[in-house]
């Protein structure tokens, strides 16, 4: 739910891109108001305030502005609504079709020679409920407009349309009985027709470009089976508390976020995270609400209800950034401020310019109508929201959340990529990267080092003991087991007394390397972690040595290689030590490495960077979160620290780095787009315009254009609906 800062308020009886305007400057003249962002496609208000205000104050203002607002709804009950309206619009344009199409026949049938006329009467009885009636939006709209000292489409339309049904009724009482008027009733019917038709259209394809909210939110489920000793009881979510344990069937969705207690399975979370492969689920495993279950019975224990669920979140972020303005979108609000009085004005001109050139009052009219029906300003409203709207869902898709509009702007423009080094390129998890044996025999080496590791829960010995696993080897009991604090491990197996353990408990038991030594140095000068199995007794000697390392993620190298081909340079920036951070980046190809880094100065080092390059900065950690913001653009890895994803303006759900490039390059999609819709936008206006004004458009045709124009973009728009990730092993 939104903070006590915030407010979310859906909007009703916005038009156009000079509405939307008209209903944020209300709304930032409330007292208290910092901010507010209102979003045409979505038709949401976003407000924040520095102080506690009533809603109501904002609610009032909206109203006297001439638009309707209300508090947050139920997600369910705003879609209802939405639907209802649909319904209604798609009867609306039935109607004014069949009434319009009588009317524009006659015209229709002149290019194949047949002369036809509908009796004038007839025609005013077609025409007038259209204009009235169906067209009555267009009327309380551009009133409410002109009560608020402001124009928009609708006041375009209606002025267009009156001015078209006027001429018709004035011509005809005036050819009195028997006479042959020249009427226009078809071009205001069916001008209210085609504007009818491209809300209807537009309206559509709106619906499709929030599917991804849409799908997000059919992922919860209403009921769970609640377990309470050992008695089952199916209940609605809303009576679930925090520990309690739910229980979850095959090819359930899981209600809530928790943790598995008993049984196992895997988890289809493809819609959450984008992870296309099921992911294993046993006791002590992670679950999050809205997946689905695999195959087995599950026992879950609620770690999470509501709002605070994983889910929720991203249905949160998913909806911040459709609703957020990118930077781009203020040229257009500027635009949008002066563009319906200059149209009328334009208007204006196209009359009194043809009357003075000695054209009928008719013809001047008719241009100056031509004027006003095809300068609709919806289209420049719609091509900046839709293409966010439409990228920001494909993106949340494939698991790739993009928090807001400004970060999904510059994400495009970035030049450098700074990688962390452990979480992001790396699992985290140490494994044995070598292994030397002073007899050779691998084998052996890992069976006696395991045996002692057996029971550890230290990442070292879980390393050991997963390569012995790997390898189908068996374990002997150890027995007098004890740790050698600073040191290592000691205990018995097979008679003989073994220590496994750093420098210090070689040089404390008095052993030399030999002839491992050399190895040693090289993985030291490595940065991996030495490990040295001595025996104790009966002899006394050295058995070999294990180098322990960080293995790189599947996809690391193939993420720097796109980049690197993208011409975007890549830096690696830790605090390790050089050594490791070296491999690392030899690895991977990586251009730049910034090593042994204090947390306090990594944000210095972006900073740096920033001097000479448009930066990224990727990491998941705490100490990651100073150089996240700082970035331009900051991506947190999935599974990080909250901290990490607050202070990123992108988060990839799943810790796959190859995400890294899709999220640059759904940014550099989505903002093509962007710039398409712009000048699409742009250019029916440009173009229309002046062909209305020197009588090359008649209002019919006019009124066809400007609904296309908004059809257009939006349809451009969803064309990033298509758009997939290259090469993640993302396939949903």
């Amino acid at each position: 739910m939104p903070s006590p800062d915030m407010f979310d308020l859906p909007i009703t009886g916005m038009t156009c891109a000079s509405c939307a305007g008209r209903v944020e400057r209300a709304l930032r003249k409330v007292p208290g108001v910092k901010n507010a962002t209102v979003n045409l496609a979505n038709e949401r208000a976003h407000v924040e305030v520095l102080e506690p205000i009533d809603p109501a104050s904002l609610i009032a203002a909206v109203d006297k502005a001439g638009y309707g607002a209300s508090l947050e709804q139920d997600y369910a009950v705003q879609q209802a609504d939405q639907l209802k309206r649909h319904d209604i619009e798609r009867w609306h344009l039935i109607l004014a079709i069949v009434l319009a199409l009588p009317l524009v026949l006659p015209m229709l049938l002149q290019p194949l020679g047949v002369h036809w006329m509908l009796p004038a009467s007839v025609q005013f009885v077609l025409a007038t409920p259209v204009q009235f009636v169906l067209g009555a939006r267009f009327y309380v709209a551009a009133f409410k407009a002109l009560r608020a000292g402001a124009g928009n489409m609708d006041l375009l339309v209606a002025l267009g349309t009156s001015a078209s049904y006027g001429l018709s009724l004035y011509q005809w009482l005036a050819a009195g009985p028997g006479g042959m008027p020249h009427l226009y009733f078809e071009a205001s019917a069916v001008v209210i027709a085609l504007v009818l038709l491209g809300k209807y259209l537009e309206s559509s394809a709106k619906r499709q470009t929030a599917s991804a909210i849409r799908a997000l939110e059919a992922l919860r489920p209403e009921r769970a089976i609640q377990v309470i000793d050992g008695q089952e009881r199916d209940v609605a979510i809303s009576a679930l508390k925090v520990g309690d344990q739910v229980l979850v069937k095959p090819g359930e969705r899981f209600p809530v976020d928790g943790e598995v207690i008993e049984g196992q399975s895997h988890a289809d979370e493809a819609l959450i995270s984008g992870e296309s492969l099921p992911v294993a689920k046993q006791p002590g495993d992670k679950v999050t609400g809205g997946a689905i279950n695999g195959e087995g019975r599950l026992l879950v224990q609620t770690q999470a209800l509501g709002a605070q669920t994983v889910l929720a979140r991203i249905i949160r972020l998913v909806e911040d950034a459709q609703s957020a303005k990118a930077p781009i979108q203020k040229l257009v609000d500027k635009v949008s401020q002066v563009f319906v009085p200059v149209v009328l004005l334009v208007a204006v001109v196209t009359l009194v310019g043809w009357l003075a050139a000695g054209a009928s009052s008719e013809a001047a009219l008719i241009n100056a109508v031509a004027v006003l029906v095809i300068a609709c300003p919806c289209a420049l409203g719609l091509a900046t929201p839709t293409a966010i709207m439409a990228g920001t869902g494909v993106a949340a898709r494939h698991g790739i959340l993009i928090k807001d509009a400004e970060a999904l702007e510059r994400a495009h423009q970035v030049t450098a990529v700074v990688f962390d080094k452990t979480g992001t390129l790396t699992s985290g998890t140490p494994r044995i990267a070598h292994l030397s044996a002073v007899n050779n025999d691998e084998n052996t080496l890992l069976q006696l080092a395991g045996a002692l590791q057996l029971g550890s829960e230290h990442s070292l010995a879980k390393a050991v003991l997963d390569m012995a696993y790997e390898r189908g080897l068996t374990l002997e009991a150890v027995s007098n087991s004890r740790a050698l604090p600073g040191r290592g491990i000691a205990g018995t197996v097979q008679g003989r007394e073994l220590a496994l353990g750093n420098r210090r408990l070689l040089e404390e038991s008095q052993l030399a390397p030999d002839g491992l030594a050399e190895s040693a140095q090289h993985w030291e000068a490595e940065g991996r972690t030495l490990s040295w199995l001595v025996e104790l007794s009966p002899k006394r000697q050295v058995l070999g040595l294990f180098a322990f390392g960080d293995t790189l993620k599947t996809g690391a190298a193939q993420t720097v290689e796109q980049l690197t081909a993208r011409h975007i340079s890549t830096h690696l920036l830790t605090g390790d030590n050089r050594g490791s951070a070296n491999v690392v980046a030899q690895a991977l190809g990586i251009d730049d490495v910034h090593a042994e880094v204090l947390p306090a100065d990594k944000a210095a080092t972006i900073i740096a960077l920033k001097k000479t390059a448009v930066v990224a900065m990727v990491g998941d950690g705490i100490n990651d979160a100073p150089a996240l913001a700082a970035a331009d653009v900051g991506i947190a890895m999935g599974g990080g620290t909250d901290v990490a994803m607050h202070a990123s303006g992108i988060t990839l759900m799943r810790g796959d780095p190859r995400l890294i490039p899709a999220a640059l390059d759904i940014s550099r999609k989505t903002y093509a787009k962007i710039r398409q819709n712009l000048f699409w936008a742009f250019v029916y206006n440009l173009i229309g315009i002046p062909l209305a004004a020197f009588g090359l458009l008649n209002p019919v045709l006019a009124g066809a254009a400007m609904a296309l124009s908004s059809v257009s973009v939006v349809s451009n728009a969803l064309l990033l609906k298509t758009w997939k990730p290259d090469d993640t092993g993302d396939k949903p």
